[in-house]
């Protein structure tokens, strides 16, 4: 909605032209307020109307008209429009109607609907072209259409010794040929045919995280770490990168030019030999930029010309050939070599795209150089490389400094997730509404003189702070981070937040990450009116390593004050309870995720409160004095004492439950496995899976999945990218829909 203010001005216009009598009496009438309520009414509408004359001109453009007119403009060029909740996706289809009908049965646009009509990320394939075959004589020349990594001709028989090959078969970039494979398309089942076209789908997102304070692990002496501030192990995300998205908006884009996405150009986890995957090419003009640099003199540079236009497949095979120069040695010492290694690497190798546009290591302020960075196995945290500065683990996310210890390292990197939930590095555009009063950055510890009581603080970097004071006079208390940012607060014990002798507080905390390594909680007491906790994470806690040795505990939300409105909007959060003489009158939980994992007890435990959950995913048991919940999922069991009043609708819980009257809810049965993980971390983490029922995936009062990621409508776009393949895609084919992530 436009922040025009028309509303106000047209209310307060046609209330003055009321006689003073009639507004008057309407103040002190039984029942007040009832003239004032619809003069809001008519000022309301008067509004649109202002707003809808004001943008007569605009309305004629669909880059510019409101949602209400594209309807009218989609049917000047006869396009079939997709469902009006994905109001995005319908802007850009009336707007590329005609440039799809023109190139219609393309690979080019059957790519480009997926980023067009569900903004996920994906690639397109031809099933013939996965197909073993005879090569015949109109084939092109094999060295033009050879895999990447195996070298393998097209249709051929695929070279099985290299291990990259092996670990991207059956994806988007499998280099291997295949038999076809009449079976109905099931699963990995009845992908390769003729007749197939293979839509592989990247939904989550990469989201850019920089200067994050890496977390240390015990036993490595100081040079073991994890990107995760909180000890987790995560998968590094590469960013979505694609060249010719933004050649598309062009008019002069040349269709000939189009391709397909390269591996790191895409939305998805990186792999460990995708990072360390380096070719080299030493050029003339590589040779002449070290000489100017003074790296080389003139009589070194001729002898390096000797390997110049030569194609290196790995480092190793670069440094054997240069030990066979008579100045190896000068070529070895630490820093020309690096100096060599970053001129040689050719443009289109992962190591070239991926360090530092998708991943950088900063030591002490100096960012660690392309050249000292290996990527390699650090499941056990052993590495056999001696010459390198850093080793990176991108599938575990962890990171070991090789030679001395670092000072105070920082890592920038891409996590990956499915939504603006939780603490996180996306635009928070009601932070800059507020009057900051206190700035702090620069990782220091949280103490009483930083965090005021009557103020707000905003926290401007995503560094690490510990440890977190008590606050014993909360009265009018903000701690909020900045937008984009992501900072991880570390209690060391229980954070208390008390108003002490102040009566109807108030207290936001926004955008940070609050975890612990014993198993600590954030507490509320004394009396509070209303407590805000929007895109905030409290750690749920769960298995913390690839090995699943070590468990991280939950962070609980325990209230012992007296609150009379606590609201949870886009949080994720361990345990949230009630405890002691505390007592909460309403509790509005939004858009959130809360879980219990760790124990027993109830993930919401709230007796005498009233609960109120919208688009909520809980996981573990509820319990409760009364429930209103729309379009949720509890994947546990459900205790409201008060089944009288309250309404549970469009949601799901386990049978057994005892909950308010039902409309259109859905019991689950033997508690099957709907989620691609349920571990804090995880990409996928609460990401239903393709066999969810179709009661749950599509249950909600918009026809989107229950749960917290509802908003996401991520079944909706999916029918519309369907509806829209369907109409141009090439007559006679069969697409087959794979999900990555």
């Amino acid at each position: 909605m436009a922040e025009d203010r028309f509303k106000e001005y047209f209310t307060e216009k046609f209330w003055e032209m009321i006689p003073a009598i009639y507004r008057h009496e309407d103040g002190l009438a039984d029942n007040p307020d009832v003239l004032r309520s619809i003069v809001e009414v008519m000022g309301e509408q008067a509004a649109n109307v202002r707003r809808s004359h004001d943008r007569v001109w605009e309305d004629q453009f669909i880059e510019l008209c409101n949602d209400w007119a594209v309807p009218y403009i989609g049917d000047l060029v006869g396009t079939r429009l997709v469902s009006a909740l994905n109001t995005r996706a319908r802007k850009v289809d009336v707007a590329k109607t005609i440039y799809y009908r023109r190139r219609k049965g393309t690979p080019a646009v059957l790519e480009e609907l997926i980023s067009d009509i569900t903004s996920w990320e994906g690639q397109v394939v031809e099933g013939f072209r996965r197909l073993g075959r005879t090569h015949h004589g109109l084939d092109p020349l094999s060295v033009y259409e050879t895999a990447r990594f195996t070298g393998t001709p097209p249709g051929g028989i695929a070279d099985l010794r290299f291990a990259h090959a092996a670990e991207i078969s059956g994806g988007a970039f499998d280099e291997f040929y295949h038999t076809p494979d009449l079976r109905k398309p099931r699963g990995r089942d009845g992908h390769y045919g003729i007749q197939r076209l293979m839509f592989y789908l990247y939904r989550i997102r990469a989201f850019q995280i920089n200067r994050v304070t890496p977390c240390k692990i015990a036993g490595t002496d100081g040079k073991g770490f994890t990107f995760d501030p909180s000890g987790r192990d995560i998968p590094l995300y590469m960013p979505r990168s694609r060249p010719h998205n933004a050649q598309h908006n062009s008019n002069s884009v040349d269709w000939g030019e189009w391709r397909s996405s390269y591996e790191w150009e895409l939305s998805a986890p990186m792999r460990c030999r995708l990072l360390g995957h380096a070719e080299y090419q030493i050029e003339d003009q590589d040779i002449i930029e070290l000489v100017e640099d003074g790296v080389l003199n003139q009589t070194e540079a001729d002898e390096l010309v000797q390997l110049a236009d030569i194609r290196y497949k790995t480092e190793q095979r670069l440094y054997d050939a240069i030990t066979k120069l008579a100045s190896h040695a000068v070529f070895l010492d630490a820093n020309n070599y690096a100096a060599i290694l970053n001129l040689a690497l050719i443009e289109q190798c992962g190591k070239q795209k991926l360090y530092p546009d998708a991943v950088s290591i900063e030591d002490d302020g100096t960012p660690v150089n392309k050249g000292h960075i290996t990527a390699g196995n650090l499941s056990t945290w052993d590495t056999a490389v001696t010459e390198k500065r850093v080793q990176i683990d991108p599938e575990n996310g962890r990171l070991l400094f090789i030679g001395d210890e670092p000072g105070r390292p920082l890592v920038n990197c891409y996590y990956g997730y499915s939504a603006e939930i939780g603490a996180g590095t996306y635009k928070r555009n009601q932070i800059n509404t507020l009057d900051i009063d206190i700035n702090v950055s620069g990782g220091s510890q949280l103490d009483a003189s930083v965090l005021d009581n009557d103020k707000i603080t905003r926290i401007n970097d995503s560094l690490s702070y510990r440890p977190v004071s008590d606050k014993l006079a909360v009265r009018n208390m903000a701690l909020v981070a900045a937008s984009q940012q992501r900072p991880y607060l570390f209690l060391e014990t229980n954070w208390v937040l008390n108003t002490g002798e102040f009566e109807d507080s108030t207290l936001l905390l926004d955008g940070l990450w609050i975890g612990t390594e014993p198993s600590d909680r954030v507490i509320l007491r004394g009396d509070y009116q209303t407590v805000i906790l929007r895109n905030l994470t409290l750690d749920p806690g769960g298995r913390k390593d690839v090995q699943a040795n070590s468990v991280l505990p939950a962070v609980k939300l325990v209230i012992e004050a007296s609150v009379e409105l606590l609201l949870i909007e886009s949080c994720i959060t361990g345990p949230v309870r009630i405890e002691g003489d505390g007592y909460v009158e309403k509790i509005v939980v939004k858009d959130s995720v809360i879980q219990n994992i760790i124990d027993t007890a109830p993930a919401l435990l709230l007796p005498d409160a009233e609960l109120h959950l919208e688009r909520v995913t809980v996981i573990g048991n509820i319990s409760a004095q009364n429930l209103w919940a729309t379009d949720s999922l509890i994947y546990g069991t459900g205790d409201i004492f008060d089944t009288q009043s309250g309404c549970f609708r469009f949601s799901a819980a386990q049978k057994i439950s005892r909950l308010p009257r039902q409309y259109r809810s859905v019991w689950i049965e033997n508690m099957p496995a709907l989620f691609t993980s349920t571990r804090f971390g995880d990409p996928g983490y609460l990401q239903l899976t393709e066999n969810t029922p179709d009661t749950i995936m599509r249950g909600a009062e918009n026809g989107s999945e229950m749960g917290a990621y509802n908003q996401l409508i991520n079944p909706i776009k999916f029918d519309g990218l369907r509806a829209k393949v369907e109409e141009f895609m090439p007559f006679g084919l069969l697409p087959v829909y794979i999900f990555e992530s």
